[in-house]
């Protein structure tokens, strides 16, 4: 038994007055001392509950390429990979005055500099949708704006409908902060548009956020202004913010538009996520952004001051990419963009032209960005029970690896990217045929019918 006498003194309206409390405590010091003597350091439960889909899928195939062929990887969303898609000089050089200017080797506000800002929004406004300085958070990348833009919307218990196929960013941001993820489903007979009366079915009271991924990833579909319309109207009747990932935005295929979502709304507000990484060709600057579009004042300055706290957890992204930003957006020249399109085109065309006439796939044609989904005839390949043995035995056998969709949450498909040299692009498409050759089986039906 430990005696603790306290003597303090309070002041009231009526002076000063002094106090004397003594308290027993109970404490066994021997018990005490073994407590500060036993190691018991344990992960959080955020780091727990934070699984990113693709990893735990990747990480559990046996993934062993055949000796005899050169690996050829068509499953990093990374078009720098190859040193095929250099980013533009004028984009090096803008690199390369911010460095020795040394204007920028400080500390920025969490936000990002105001004039870095200003320039994206001068670059993205419209009459639609106009966007000045103070609607632009500067971020590391587009991922952490996406986590910016989810944190600030929701709370623990709530739930986010995002697409499936889809990335798995957003599944794996939401699940580590306690948010309940429901997945509406895209429609690959119809280039992937969204299954708008599944998508509003999900839609109930704890729903703080519906994400809409224009152009996709996986899927490389482009939303047409039609359909962009129908899905502002979902979330109009049901009052329901969007999450616009327009990462991919302007990396469309000729005869194709890309239309930003908020233009079109009258009164949903929109964050836009976006960044250098995909049209610029460098993912690795790390340089993103929001752009908040709320004109009928529906998130207030609540949401916009919740982002700017969330910002400082970190500091904002990088200075100098920060003052390289002016020029980037404003001088890189025109054939630059049009360059990278024609050649995610050309090698779309040439993927799906070739696995379109192989028995057993389905590949869907994209319109943008740098992917294309391909579908399997599960039946035909009786080898194989999923997609993710399909793709980790075309490892095996031809040294070609394309991602699972199960990693997309949308099983018996998998994903190609196309940002590599055309001629590994024509390899790897003999190599698929071939290996769905070798394991392709007619169903009973089917042979029945050839022999007629």
């Amino acid at each position: 038994m430990q005696n603790n006498d306290i003597h303090g003194n309070f002041i009231s309206g009526n002076g000063v007055h002094h106090v004397s409390v003594r308290t027993h405590v109970n404490v066994d010091p021997a018990k005490l001392k073994s407590l500060r003597q036993r190691w018991s350091v344990k992960p959080s439960e955020m780091s727990k509950k934070t699984l990113n889909p693709i990893r735990a899928i990747v990480d559990g195939m046996k993934l062993t390429p055949n000796p005899e062929k050169p690996m050829i990887a068509l499953s990093i969303g990374d078009p720098t990979v190859f040193g095929n898609l250099p980013t533009d000089d004028t984009v090096l050089q803008a690199m390369k005055e911010a460095i020795d200017s040394h204007k920028y080797n400080g500390y920025a506000p969490s936000v990002g500099y105001q004039k870095s800002r200003e320039v994206v929004a001068d670059f993205y406004s419209c009459p639609e949708a106009p966007l000045d300085g103070k609607d632009v958070i500067l971020t590391s990348g587009c991922s952490q704006a996406i986590e910016l833009a989810i944190s600030v919307l929701c709370n623990p218990g709530d739930n986010i409908l995002v697409p499936r196929p889809g990335f798995s960013l957003y599944k794996t941001l939401a699940v580590s902060m306690g948010i309940q993820v429901k997945h509406y489903n895209l429609l690959p007979e119809k280039s992937w548009e969204i299954d708008l009366q599944h998508l509003e079915s999900l839609i109930d009271d704890k729903t703080a956020c519906l994400i809409v991924n224009n152009p996709s990833n996986p899927c490389g579909s482009v939303f047409s202004r039609e359909h962009l319309h129908k899905i502002l109207s979902v979330a109009s009747r049901n009052c329901i913010p969007i999450l616009a990932d327009e990462i991919y935005g302007d990396m469309v295929f000729p005869g194709c538009d890309f239309q930003p979502l908020a233009p079109l709304s009258s009164d949903v507000p929109i964050l836009s996520c976006g960044g250098l990484a995909k049209r610029w060709l460098v993912p690795g600057w790390r340089m993103g952004w929001i752009l908040i579009h709320d004109r009928n004042d529906i998130f207030g300055t609540a949401i916009r001051e919740g982002l700017v706290k969330l910002s400082q957890r970190i500091l904002g992204p990088c200075t100098v990419v920060q003052g390289a930003l002016e020029s980037i957006l404003n001088d890189t020249p025109p054939q630059f963009y049009q360059g990278t399109i024609s050649f995610l085109k050309s090698n779309s065309e040439i993927c799906y032209s070739e696995l379109s006439t192989v028995p057993g796939l389905n590949p869907v044609m994209p319109s943008g960005a740098m992917y294309i989904m391909v579908g399997i005839e599960m039946e035909h390949f009786p080898d194989f029970q999923n997609d993710v043995e399909f793709t980790e035995r075309l490892v095996t056998e031809q040294s070609v690896f394309c991602l699972p969709a199960t990693a997309f949450e949308y099983p018996n498909f998998f994903r190609i990217v196309v940002t590599v040299p055309e001629e590994m692009m024509i390899e790897a498409c003999i190599r698929i045929r071939e290996f769905c050759a070798r394991h392709y089986r007619p169903r009973s039906q089917d042979s029945h019918e050839l022999d007629q």
